[in-house]
């Protein structure tokens, strides 16, 4: 049995929670919110991002950092990325010399370009920082569905403590060591879902979606393997996997909130809407400046752009997708 903090408790934290509690360890969540932890304290329930899903009555709630981070075999960073920073600054007097957190954040810093796991080293350079994505929804894993994820880390030792603590019958870990692709794709698949979301807001259909999702994968793919990423990465569970279930799924709030710009909100007003982090608007620029440092074509991402924030039309943004000038599509000739 290990002791875990889990530093965030939005939906995902709280449904990684209720995981590693079922597989034995012994846990204790954060919240930065005190009226959150006494929802918590109360109800042992995320009653408003993750109703049904009940915890244990032994699990730990507080909205003391210091509590959930110090004596823990292992930190689970679940913010969102915006926060990312701040809270790991917030952290790094409690980490001791080889003191393990896994960031289940994704994103890219806009003003950095940095991935979450090198904000947390650069943070708190004494810990040993890993990560874990793929497709894999909180109100699923919440519900004990089936789900397979990735971890990636800097040694097989750690991969594998990771692989270990979060395995059970409903949750497969597979193990990498390629942080890099694992956090391009889990970031810039929110911003094609924001498009997939656009696109089904307008009333495209099946293959409009196809579409997106296969030519996204091909820009993730571009900017991933510029910056050094393996290109297997992107076509596997943190990238094509998690692409696919963001932009196909009713759960994806970067889908949801695409959808609603597709029916005519602002980009505002369908972030507040959704009402949780729309982590693909945040990713957006950053995929767009990505793109650019890398001399990497990537119209969606840049179309995406267009619409978020520079007041392009769905439409118009769509017909510019469509009637740039034909393309080989593998590149053989």
């Amino acid at each position: 049995m290990a002791k875990i903090g889990i530093i965030g408790s939005g939906s995902w934290g709280t449904a990684i929670a209720h995981l590693l509690s079922k597989n034995g360890h012994k846990v204790t969540v954060w919240s930065y919110l005190q009226e959150e932890t006494d929802m918590f304290l109360e109800y042992h329930e995320n009653t408003d991002k993750l109703p049904g899903v009940r915890l244990p009555d032994d699990m730990e709630f507080t909205s003391d950092i210091g509590n959930a981070a110090k004596d823990k075999d292992l930190l689970v960073l679940v913010v969102p990325s915006p926060v990312v920073r701040s809270t790991a600054k917030s952290l790094a007097s409690f980490i001791p010399e080889g003191g393990k957190i896994v960031s289940l954040a994704k994103g890219i810093e806009e003003t950095t370009l940095m991935t979450m796991s090198d904000i947390v080293e650069q943070e708190i350079p004494q810990a040993d920082v890993s990560v874990l994505s793929g497709p894999s929804h909180a109100e699923e894993v919440g519900r004990d569905l089936p789900t397979t994820i990735v971890t990636g880390a800097r040694t097989r030792e750690t991969a594998e403590f990771i692989q270990n603590t979060f395995m059970s019958p409903v949750f497969r870990v597979y193990t990498s060591s390629d942080l890099l692709g694992i956090q391009i794709g889990g970031a810039l698949k929110n911003v094609i879902a924001l498009a997939a979301g656009i696109a089904d807001g307008i009333g495209y259909g099946d293959n409009t979606k196809a579409a997106l999702i296969t030519r996204g994968s091909t820009e993730m793919s571009r900017i991933g393997t510029a910056m050094g990423a393996n290109e297997k990465t992107l076509f596997g569970l943190s990238g094509i996997g998690d692409l696919i279930v963001t932009c196909a799924s009713v759960h994806s709030r970067n889908r949801r909130a695409g959808y609603l710009i597709g029916q005519g909100y602002t980009m505002e007003a369908a972030m507040k809407e959704v009402h949780q982090v729309v982590e693909g608007v945040y990713s957006a620029k950053a995929g767009l400046a990505l793109s650019k440092k890398y001399n990497v074509y990537a119209p969606i991402i840049t179309v995406v752009n267009e619409v978020l924030f520079n007041g392009m039309k769905p439409e118009d943004g769509v017909r510019e997708l469509m009637m740039r000038e034909g393309k080989d599509e593998i590149g053989q000739w």
